[in-house]
């Protein structure tokens, strides 16, 4: 209790000092981590219906109303390694200052809402689940870079949530070349045999919930997916910040 009050103390001496404003438009807002008005009215944020596997927004309810559960074409005919994924926001024009500012400007001011929105997107994958494993970097990456913002998001959200942060459970072996630019066929090709379990009795019969901030094709998370369930584990499902909402790729 003394601790929370002096956090909240020392965040109003420091808006004091240093006014909040929004990450992109510059304009204040009345605590760090809000954005604008006009910029919280561009960001499309991604509700059911949606594909029950990996989240992909339906355009309208299905014939049932949108009470039962549906899954997309793409799934249907190519089922992802994953059990389900979710997302609350579609990466497009107006998402992404956000999200290439905190992926690899290091600004981490909205990782709290960033959070939030997550938990109430993935409340349907965090439900059960033992631990959160955040997609690991390369080391060579995460030393260039010098975080990792998957594990990030899943700091904050196991203390939002109070499921724990595993983020040495999956290991990236080798180093990848960008995602970036690259056709759902390549970025598969690329993912191939990138990741590991270190220690496969951690995760046997666990249900899992692999952090990520942006789904693309999926080509990433499903080769995760992959090695995890080798090792054993019960289920594995998703929870990211963004993904495209688009037929074509994205250069993040």
């Amino acid at each position: 209790m003394v601790w929370q009050g002096l956090r909240t103390a020392g965040r109003f001496l420091a808006d004091l000092a240093w006014p909040p404003v929004c990450p992109l438009a510059g304009d204040p807002v009345d605590r760090v981590g809000h954005v604008s008005p006009s910029v919280w009215s561009r960001l499309t944020f991604l509700d059911a219906p949606w594909c029950d596997l990996c989240g992909w927004p339906f355009p309208y309810p299905g014939g049932s109303g949108g009470s039962a559960s549906a899954i997309c074409a793409n799934c249907a005919a190519n089922p992802p390694r994953y059990d389900r994924a979710r997302a609350p926001l579609a990466y497009d024009a107006a998402a992404s200052p956000l999200v290439v500012g905190f992926k690899h400007g290091d600004r981490r001011e909205m990782i709290a809402p960033f959070a939030r929105w997550m938990a109430r997107a993935g409340e349907d994958c965090l439900d059960g689940a033992d631990a959160l494993v955040p997609v690991p970097l390369h080391w060579r990456r995460l030393i260039s870079r010098r975080y990792n913002q998957s594990a990030l998001l899943g700091r904050a959200l196991g203390e939002l949530t109070g499921v724990p942060l595993w983020t040495d459970t999956l290991l990236r072996r080798r180093a990848t070349p960008s995602q970036a630019g690259r056709t759902a066929r390549m970025r598969r090709r690329n993912m191939a045999a990138a990741f590991h379990v270190p220690q496969p009795d951690q995760v046997r019969d666990r249900h899992l919930v692999l952090i990520d901030d942006v789904i693309t094709t999926g080509a990433t998370v499903s080769a995760c997916a992959r090695q995890l369930k080798r090792a054993g584990a019960a289920s594995v499902r998703v929870v990211a910040l963004c993904r495209v909402v688009r037929e074509t790729d994205p250069t993040i």
